[in-house]
């Protein structure tokens, strides 16, 4: 139900339906807001990329940085990680069926800033 702000007769404002847990917005920012994380699947959405090739495909991004949020991603569901090789050890990362879901949140959402200059 929607939150709304009711103003009483003796001309207090009380809230209706208030937020108790954080809200589905909230939740899907948690999913996908944090750094790099939306960069990380849009990278992906061609298919598995080697965790060295996607480290350099973000640029301002450790390694260290990159390991943390592929590692959040993976626990999440929305990426798998295959390794390649024992020696030297080789992985790479690729989105997921539910990780896709997400791309038509994040093509609109390159779409509003590239509309709007940001």
């Amino acid at each position: 139900m929607k939150t709304t702000i009711e103003t009483m007769a003796n001309g207090q404002k009380k809230v209706i339906n208030p937020c108790i847990e954080p809200c589905s917005v909230e939740r899907g920012m948690r999913a996908l807001g944090g750094k790099w994380k939306a960069s990380i699947l849009w990278h992906l959405q061609d298919g598995p990329v080697r965790f060295n090739d996607l480290a350099r495909m973000l640029g301002g991004a450790s390694k260290k940085m990159v390991d943390q949020r592929l590692k959040e991603l993976e626990s999440q569901g929305l990426v798998t990680r295959h390794v390649i090789s024992d020696r030297p050890i080789a992985v790479s990362y690729e989105i997921t069926e539910f990780g896709c879901t997400a791309l038509d949140i994040l093509t609109r959402l390159k779409e509003w800033a590239e509309a709007h200059d940001i």
